[in-house]
């Protein structure tokens, strides 16, 4: 049985990832601080479970003494509003932790490294759908420090041999998404619905994005395992929707009377997002299987059993 670490998994996308894995007959190593992760995520998974901060240089030898076959990196900070508030802090997780995983996969040897990127890499697009011969031109920190780890993990290809595959997330929306601080908007609206609250829409609504549902990012993430190595791919859905029509499709669902409160756009907030998935489709053997409406409605009736839970 195959071995594999995945770094965040306790979080919302690396719990999902975490069960995807299972189901495919790996074993299962997590390696979570708990800052934003919740271990009742993964708890009661027949895994095992090293509590340690990316950051932290013993995060070498540990990987080291685990000894996978292949590593999925989802551990990061990942609020936009929170790299621009604190260069230092964002850089000290996505790159110095990403870069003790790195040296720990090259120590122990591993066959692939999947990593967790974004579309912020991209910046403020040029055209949409956004394919992958699209410029980079991060325009926060965070994206960024996504980009830069791309760039280590291809030196480290060339260097020292080890495998990569770079998936460029859209936005994940989901079950255990964190409603707190910055986390998505579908989850935000999901919770302040569910709780009777008027959710903020920042701007006038007008801007689109292409939401991806957290089990099929899992699904993408498994199949990087064994696909073509060496490769960077959009995960995304290929499609946009306005978040006032977001709202106004989670409003009928939730049955909810509530109008949305507007404020100032946010600084950094890109206007129109949508990834083209074209490449991915084909190298991955993947496709996003969940439609919107059923995904809004399985994380909707998340968010109302957690409140009454």
């Amino acid at each position: 049985m195959e071995k594999v670490v995945v770094t965040g998994g306790m979080g919302f996308i690396g719990s999902h990832i975490v069960e995807e894995l299972l189901k495919k007959q790996y074993e299962v190593v997590v390696i979570d601080n708990e800052s934003t992760g919740d271990r009742k995520n993964i708890s009661h998974l027949p895994i095992e479970i090293c509590e340690m901060d990316i950051t932290e240089p013993e995060t070498i030898s540990a990987i080291k003494k685990i000894n996978p076959d292949y590593i999925i990196h989802q551990a990061a900070q990942v609020s936009v509003s929170e790299s621009i508030k604190d260069f230092l802090n964002d850089e000290n997780i996505n790159i110095k932790g990403g870069l003790n995983i790195l040296h720990g996969g090259i120590e122990a040897g591993v066959k692939k490294i999947v990593f967790a990127s974004s579309a912020a890499v991209y910046g403020n697009p040029q055209y949409v759908p956004v394919d992958l011969k699209h410029s980079t031109n991060p325009e926060s920190p965070y994206g960024l420090t996504k980009l830069m780890f791309e760039n280590y993990l291809k030196f480290a290809n060339t260097f020292y041999g080890i495998d990569y595959c770079i998936l460029r997330y859209s936005n994940v929306y989901g079950p255990r998404q964190n409603a707190k601080g910055e986390g998505g908007v579908i989850s935000i609206f999901s919770d302040m619905l569910s709780s009777g609250k008027a959710p903020v829409i920042y701007g006038d609504g007008e801007q689109t994005r292409d939401f991806i549902y957290v089990g099929d990012i899992a699904k993408a993430n498994v199949q990087a395992i064994t696909s073509k190595p060496n490769v960077c791919l959009n995960i995304s859905s290929n499609s946009s929707i306005t978040i006032n029509e977001l709202f106004s499709t989670m409003k009928k669902i939730t049955n909810s009377a509530l109008d949305p409160v507007y404020e100032q756009e946010r600084a950094g907030d890109i206007r129109h997002s949508v990834l083209c998935n074209n490449e991915t489709k084909e190298l991955l053997n993947w496709s996003p299987e969940m439609e919107i409406e059923e995904g809004l409605e399985k994380t909707v009736a998340f968010y109302r059993n957690s409140i009454h839970s």
